[in-house]
């Protein structure tokens, strides 16, 4: 059992990444309703994790040259499994996942349209570093608690997604559709709730929303960028009619308007799309899968009171996580490990629970993508497949592999920690299980974990017995089906 309430072990592994051991010194005599706002309320604490970067004492990253998250891909992926792991605001990090899958948006495209270094740009690019508009991520990271009206705007305009999804040739002369169509299929109503029509009509509504290059832009640049800029000889002025409202009036066409004034139609395509019913209640269900349960179908009734809390706050998503993770379905003890961690989670989750001393996330990258989830890479425009998705034979293997190689990083780690506490088997797999923290198990599999501890003979808790048998606890038990959950 967990050192914390389990209450607030649930919100920590819904709601982050799971608790290190200065997690739980930090939550350690919260009530669950502090803890929460706690939390939630993170603005006010610095976000510092980016210079806590190359410490000793926290996770390593490598590199064979400068560490350059910025500019290159891999090094981006390792900068924010670093902050996933040590961020003092972890619902940030988990709340800049769940938009990264949302606006799903692949390197491997943007590096064949723009090269390697602007792809990475694009992506992961912090404010202030480089010259250039900040990556998509940091866009999920600086606004994806604030107005879904306003998050939809910046994707709209967000030189990334306009690549991904081909605005750059969105001309009055050739409407392009892509968009159009993925604003309202993935990103707010979803399927059944436009037509065909509506979709042409919507890539029509973004005719100009283009890109334009830095002055003398080259891919290998650094201090080159794309940005978004509004063509207005490219913006097709005639009406716009959709077969769902636009207006508080009830009217549904976008009316014509000159070329300078054309940017409107979009802001008043995003603006009814946001606060569209259905788009909140979409977004409920998705919040259901993310912080609740992938197990049991959203409950109509949460659906409904998550959809209300969305309308009433403006779109604001801080209000409606707030919400969520103070509700009765979240904290039904039945809604504990009713979810399957994706691939980012088990590994941080893991290197949380069991030790990071002298640990790299570089050793985890090539792990997570034999797992399912490469970041920055989700398959295509719909994201991740969720859910059991995540699980086959090979994708276990692959966890449990990692399990193994992190496991044997801290052999003589937690060796040292847990010494005191070894005097029995039993002794050893309850303090385990105060770090490294599993769903229940049923007594058979525990007992199979007790027998494992004296397989080799008697127990004594010996040093050299410790340092063997606590590694391969935690291996076990990282490897788990039980772990698998969240």
């Amino acid at each position: 059992m967990s050192q914390l309430d389990p209450d607030i072990d649930h919100l920590l592994r819904r709601a982050g990444f799971g608790a290190s051991p200065d997690d739980v010194d930090t939550y350690r005599d919260m009530s669950p309703t502090s803890a929460v706002a706690h939390v939630v309320d993170y603005a006010g604490r610095p976000d510092d994790v980016d210079e806590r970067i190359g410490r000793p004492d926290h996770v390593q990253v490598s590199t064979n040259n400068l560490f350059a998250p910025d500019i290159d891909i891999d090094d981006a992926r390792q900068r924010w499994l670093f902050r996933m792991v040590h961020s003092r605001r972890p619902l940030q990090e988990k709340m800049t996942m769940f938009w990264h899958n949302h606006f799903a948006n692949t390197y491997s495209k943007l590096a064949a349209d723009s090269g390697e270094k602007q792809a990475a740009k694009l992506l992961a690019a912090k404010p202030g570093v480089l010259r250039g508009p900040m990556g998509q991520l940091e866009l999920f990271r600086e606004y994806g608690m604030g107005s879904y009206r306003d998050l939809l705007f910046r994707v709209a305009q967000d030189a990334a997604m306009v690549i991904f999804l081909d605005g750059q040739f969105n001309t009055r002369g050739k409407p392009q559709e892509n968009f159009g169509r993925e604003i309202m299929e993935l990103f707010s109503v979803g399927v059944g709730y436009y037509t065909e029509p509506d979709v042409y009509a919507a890539a029509r509504v973004f005719t100009g929303w283009n890109l334009r290059e830095s002055e003398g832009y080259t891919d290998n640049d650094m201090n080159a960028y794309k940005e978004f800029v509004y063509n207005a000889d490219q913006h097709e002025t005639t009406e716009k009619t959709f077969s769902f409202p636009i207006y508080s009036d009830g009217s549904k066409t976008i009316p014509s308007r000159s070329e300078s004034a054309g940017l409107q139609d979009g802001i008043d395509l995003i603006t009814a799309l946001a606060f569209h019913p259905e788009t909140a209640r979409r977004l409920a269900r998705k919040f259901w899968g993310f912080f609740i349960s992938e197990i049991v179908p959203p409950d109509p009734a949460f659906v409904t009171a998550t959809a209300n809390v969305y309308l009433q706050s403006g779109t604001r998503i801080g209000p409606v996580v707030y919400s969520v993770l103070t509700s009765p379905w979240f904290n039904d003890p039945s809604a504990q490990h009713a979810r399957f961690s994706w691939p980012a989670e088990f590994v941080v989750r893991a290197i949380k629970e069991v030790g990071w001393q002298n640990f790299s996330v570089d050793k985890a990258r090539a792990p997570m993508s034999n797992m399912g989830q490469a970041l920055y890479e989700p398959p295509n425009v719909a994201g991740w497949p969720l859910g059991a998705n995540w699980f086959s034979t090979s994708t276990m293997l692959a966890r449990s592999n990692f399990a193994a190689t992190l496991a044997s990083s801290q052999k003589g780690f937690l060796a040292v920690g847990l010494q005191e506490q070894a005097s029995s088997p039993q002794a050893l797999m309850a303090a385990m299980l105060e770090r490294v923290t599993p769903a229940p198990f049923d007594s058979q599999p525990e007992q199979a974990l007790l027998n494992y501890l004296v397989a080799g003979g008697p127990w004594t808790g010996s040093e050299s017995q410790v340092s063997t048998r606590a590694a391969g606890l935690a291996r076990l038990l990282v490897a788990s089906s039980e772990y698998q959950l969240v």
